[in-house]
């Protein structure tokens, strides 16, 4: 991977690194979102796969509240005494 070139741009919204592939392209990741991790050949559709996958990742973060919500144990109400 030597050699491979990095860039930090931003849109005014959202900050990216961009690693040069060495298939072309660009790999794309955020500093600020450890779990965004796309693929782009341009560094238009590198913002344009990061807002998608940021999107979805807020979607599938919102479902596992939810799913843990729901399976969390319910409180009985009772108290139990501990011997």
């Amino acid at each position: 991977m030597s050699g491979m070139k990095r860039y930090t741009v931003s849109d005014g919204k959202l900050v990216l690194n961009l690693e040069e592939a060495e298939e072309g392209g660009y790999i794309v990741t955020s500093p600020t979102d450890p779990a965004l991790i796309t693929q782009a050949e341009t560094i238009e559709e590198a913002f344009e796969m990061a807002y998608d996958a940021k999107d979805l990742l807020k979607a599938a973060r919102r479902d596992l509240r939810k799913k843990s919500k729901s399976a969390a144990p319910r409180p009985t109400g009772r108290r139990q005494r501990v011997s």
